[in-house]
């Protein structure tokens, strides 16, 4: 073989090496994948899924991305994240891998995570203990926290979250109980990287504030502690940040959001990261997915 020949090879091969390292991380509130009271028509029905309008669309906004590993909030029961993966599988997306977790009883959204890489650790926890004011309570998600393998030396923690929505309930006040959910989760972070501060962490979830509001601070730790986090700073392609859109406040907000440990932020690149402004995302949810490209290569 002639060098030159030889040397585009190498190039070759070394660019092919290059992209099968590279793995994409999404992470979307799919929106009440799960039977519940709808407006069909012009009647409300009782236990009707979600649209197969929006199903498609969530479909097709997910497929727009292309990830690997798919964290997901507001997911219905086992069977509807069955249904969601053979869906993904009819789409040209097999994940043949899964997690789920139980909220709190009562909860009819769970967290949920689909990957093409094994599972080879699950610590996720569904019964997490709250006091407030006094009386005892329960993280109304519980905690996903898995461990995937994605290549023989490579393994990506991911841990979770949906965090206690802003609607007034009369138990307790919404802002204090979240606060209390992400003190919860500061503690787990701190004995996770206490065991090993260079692991591979990525957190992800709807948090249901803004980067300003305490839990969101609580979460990413102090900026000089081994266990802190780095919130990525994602965009769409005009420059847009926001991920929810409430339409009775007509307000558009960050609450959604991807947060990597010190020992994955060198893996993390920012430059193939963002939010997605698929045609499609308005018809599959109120939120918008959000989603980053990781290398596979300490």
């Amino acid at each position: 073989m002639r060098l030159g020949a030889w040397l585009l090879a190498v190039g070759i091969f070394c660019i092919a090496n290059a992209g099968a390292r590279e793995f994409v991380f999404a992470y979307y509130n799919v929106e009440n994948y799960l039977p519940m009271s709808r407006k069909v028509g012009d009647r409300f029905v009782p236990d009707a899924p979600k649209p197969d309008k929006e199903i498609r669309a969530l479909i097709s906004a997910i497929k727009s991305i292309k990830p690997d590993i798919l964290g997901v909030a507001e997911m219905g029961d086992q069977k509807m994240l069955t249904d969601f993966q053979r869906r993904l599988r009819e789409a040209g997306m097999d994940f043949p891998y899964l997690e789920w977790v139980r909220g709190d009883e009562g909860s009819e959204r769970h967290l949920a995570l689909l990957s093409k890489f094994p599972i080879v650790a699950r610590n996720s926890h569904s019964d997490v203990p709250l006091e407030l004011d006094g009386r005892r309570y329960r993280m109304g998600r519980g905690i996903l926290d898995v461990t995937v393998q994605v290549t023989p030396d490579y393994r990506l923690r991911l841990v979770g979250l949906h965090l206690k929505s802003k609607r007034a309930v009369p138990m307790y006040d919404q802002q204090k109980f979240r606060a209390k959910e992400a003190l919860i989760v500061r503690s787990r972070l701190n004995q996770i990287l206490a065991a090993d501060p260079n692991q591979n962490l990525l957190l992800f979830g709807d948090l249901n504030d803004t980067k300003n509001e305490f839990p969101i601070r609580e979460i990413l730790g102090p900026s000089n502690s081994p266990a802190s986090l780095r919130d990525l700073p994602l965009r769409d392609r005009d420059g847009l940040t926001w991920t929810h859109f409430w339409d009775n406040a007509d307000l558009y907000s960050r609450i959604d959001y991807l947060m990597a440990s010190r020992g994955l932020w060198p893996e993390i690149r920012l430059n193939r990261s963002g939010i997605s402004s698929s045609r499609h995302t308005r018809e599959a949810s109120d939120h918008r997915p959000i989603y980053t490209t990781i290398d596979a290569d300490e």
